[in-house]
Order: C-alpha cells, then sequence, then structure tokens
C-alpha cells in the first residue's frame, strides 16, 4: 500500500511533527510513504529525521501533482494537510487526479470554513498553530489506516 503526505508552505509548525507523526503510523503499518510539499516543507521534515526513520522518499509537490495528472503513480491513501484555501486547491486536485481515499488535516486558528470545504475526505481537525496534542489525539483515534483503503 501506499500513502502519499501532501504539504504546502509550512507557516504553522504543527503541520512538520504531525506529518512525521503520521508517516511513522503509517511506516508501522506497512505502508509506503511519500512526502510532497513546496521547498521549505520538504527541508523541514528532512532535517527533523536526519537518519530518515520516518520520511524515506521526498518529492517536490508540482512535480508530484504533474506525475498525479500523467499518470505516472497513484496512491492508496492521501493526507493533505490544510491549513488555509490553498490547502483545499490541493485537496481538489488529488481528489481529481487519483483513485486515493483522502484524508483532510486541517490545523489553524480558524478551521470551519476549512471542514466545510473538505466533505467528502476523513477530516481531522484541530485548532492548533504550534501544539500537535489535539490532532494526534485524533490520529490515534484511527486503529487502521490500512482498513481505510479498502
Amino acid at each position: 500500500m501506499k500513502a502519499l503526505l501532501m504539504m504546502g508552505c509550512p507557516e504553522l509548525p504543527v503541520q512538520t511533527a504531525v506529518a512525521l507523526y503520521i508517516a511513522n503510523k503509517l511506516n508501522n503499518e506497512g505502508f509506503e510513504v511519500t512526502s510532497a510539499g513546496n521547498k521549505a516543507a520538504i527541508s523541514l521534515l528532512l532535517n527533523s529525521d536526519p537518519e530518515k526513520h520516518y520520511i524515506k522518499k521526498v518529492m517536490d509537490l508540482d512535480r508530484c501533482i504533474g506525475a498525479l495528472a500523467e499518470k505516472e503513480m497513484d496512491f492508496d491513501l492521501c493526507f493533505v494537510f490544510i491549513h488555509s484555501d490553498s490547502g483545499i486547491t490541493y485537496l481538489a486536485t488529488v481528489r481529481s487526479l487519483s483513485k486515493a481515499k483522502t484524508v483532510a488535516v486541517i490545523f489553524g486558528k480558524d478551521i470551519e470554513p476549512l471542514i466545510e470545504s473538505s466533505a467528502g475526505s476523513i477530516i481531522i481537525a484541530a485548532k492548533a498553530v504550534h501544539n500537535p496534542t489535539p490532532l494526534r489525539a485524533q490520529i490515534d483515534g484511527v486503529k487502521s489506516w490500512a482498513a481505510l483503503t479498502k
């Protein structure tokens, strides 16, 4: 099984911590995890995991979208990190290009409109900017990510 972590601008510190946490969970379930993001998001992940315990495969976000559009790759599960309208755009893009079950990981101060715009995806949402604990509690509530792909 393959999973994608799709990240935009790492403006809010919680994104990196939650991405690493989700990557760990997915790796433990046997997923092949790819992290796609802009240069800053990928740099933060790689600097936070220098021995590549959690983040094993990375790629540029635009290249990832292009590869999805060209059907060069696909995933079973896709986590889209959302803290602004651009995250909603990425979610809609992945839903139109991929067969993946989508998970909207929504965080920030004003999450209600983002939640409403994420209908049709599994939603993990919390008012979180610096502290990943509220999101982590929801992530831990899912017993098996692999079960969602069936």
